[in-house]
């Protein structure tokens, strides 16, 4: 990879367009750029919380998921690609089972809160929602792999469930909803 990125800008997208992984170009706000850029955003927001005091059990996890949306991203890149496999699906469901195991039930909704790394979190499960969206749009008008809409699927739970484990290691506790019965 020595000279791959030796010049940063290229003047090409001037007019609006940007190349795909595949040499073909489309405009910079079709559907498919829209999608890469929403996948794009959730890495940076996992980059956000790497910065933050985590759970050393999450650090390695939350640096291959990076890796995982980098390849997707990929995906979304090239038309037709396919990189994610079955298995980092069942990674994530492995890892959301091992960490509800050791959390309280839930008995009310969460919100968004308590530490600063488990709000970042709950930001990174709020774009992977979007971005699973903007996927399955996407997926309605082009052919994308199944897998990539069942791993941002299964992230966003990963996700929330990684929210509470940030808490309960912070010593923190999460925020209950308030269910103001009666009340609208």
């Amino acid at each position: 990879m020595a000279n791959r990125l030796s010049k940063i800008y290229t003047r090409t997208g001037d007019d609006g367009s940007t190349g795909l992984g595949d040499g073909s170009r489309i405009n910079k706000d079709s559907l498919r750029v829209d999608a890469m850029g929403d996948v794009d955003e959730l890495n940076s927001i996992i980059g956000i919380m790497l910065t933050e005091n985590l759970p050393d059990k999450l650090l390695s996890q939350l640096t291959q998921i990076q890796h995982d949306l980098f390849n997707l991203g990929g995906e979304i890149c090239i038309p037709g690609h396919r990189i994610l496999q079955q298995v980092r699906i069942q990674d994530l469901e492995a890892q959301i089972d091992a960490y509800n195991e050791n959390l309280a039930p839930l008995k009310e909704f969460i919100l968004p809160g308590g530490s600063k790394a488990a709000a970042y979190c709950h930001l990174a499960r709020t774009v992977c929602r979007r971005a699973e969206r903007k996927l399955v749009e996407l997926h309605r008008k082009e052919n994308l792999s199944p897998l990539s809409l069942q791993y941002l699927n299964r992230l966003s739970d990963l996700l929330f469930v990684m929210c509470r484990i940030i808490n309960q290691a912070a010593g923190v506790p999460d925020v209950m909803w308030k269910n103001e019965r009666g009340r609208i």
